[in-house]
């Protein structure tokens, strides 16, 4: 059997299992091919570089979903089961708050659920900025700058600019992927690095996911799950993520079935 073939038959193991498991460990893969743990973590480098995987501490995780679509698409998928996410984390809000509205079809569909209170809204989102300017009652604050069309978003150094001295009451972060161990991610760097600055100035962070997002991994880290206070999820999203969360402090919210 050649060296070539015996590669190809780890890879499709670790991906069949990862697949099965949500997450592999190289120390226990090297065990079960009774490979060195070296030799698995040049595999996980390699699927990883192939975008079958994103690599973490220890192991590996399956990739975010979302990797190459635009807000436009992500706008019409699933959007019943984002609009009842967004009923359960409005409930977070109350009036005279200020609020920061990340970018993203989850933080739209939050734009749409928030209740009839006076509320200041800061956004680097265009799509939710149009929204709430047929909001009178809210003061609306833009954060500007290049736009990136596939995250939807104002980024780089003039939108960093106009939050940097913002210290909202909550914080409705986007996110690519959410896993307890691996925290908030993201797959554009200067995206995520204008997430990580918001979410620190911010007194809470709210994260809102669908649960193809929950147990999955990008590139660039945003938040580490010891630094965000509320999780959503979906009605019947997996109770071993949901209890990893809570084991770190964070309150986590369902939506309704």
């Amino acid at each position: 059997m050649s060296a070539t073939l015996l590669l190809k038959q780890r890879h499709a193991l670790i991906q069949q299992q990862l697949q099965a498991d949500g997450r592999v460990l190289a120390l226990d893969l090297a065990r079960q091919l009774d490979v060195s743990e070296d030799t698995i973590r040049r595999d996980l480098r390699e699927m990883a570089a192939a975008g079958l995987c994103q690599r973490v501490y220890g192991g590996a995780l399956p990739l975010a979903p979302d990797a190459g679509s635009t807000l436009s698409q992500r706008k019409q998928e699933a959007p019943e089961r984002k609009a009842r996410l967004a009923q359960a984390a409005v409930s977070l809000v109350r009036a005279g708050q200020v609020l920061f509205l990340d970018a993203g079809s989850t933080n739209l569909a939050v734009a749409s659920a928030l209740p009839e209170l006076a509320l200041t809204v800061i956004t680097n989102a265009p799509s939710i900025a149009m929204l709430l300017m047929e909001r009178p009652e809210i003061e609306l604050i833009m954060a500007g700058g290049r736009v990136d069309r596939r995250a939807g978003a104002s980024l780089g150094p003039q939108a960093l600019r106009t939050v940097e001295r913002m210290h909202p009451d909550l914080c409705f972060l986007g996110a690519c992927g959410a896993d307890a161990e691996a925290g908030v991610t993201a797959f554009n760097y200067d995206e995520a690095e204008f997430k990580r600055s918001i979410a620190g100035a911010s007194k809470a962070v709210v994260v809102a996911v669908t649960s193809d997002k929950l147990g999955t991994a990008a590139p660039f880290g945003v938040l580490a799950t010891g630094l965000l206070q509320h999780l959503v999820l979906e009605a019947d999203a997996d109770a071993a993520h949901a209890a990893a969360f809570e084991r770190q402090g964070v309150q986590v919210l369902r939506a309704r079935a």
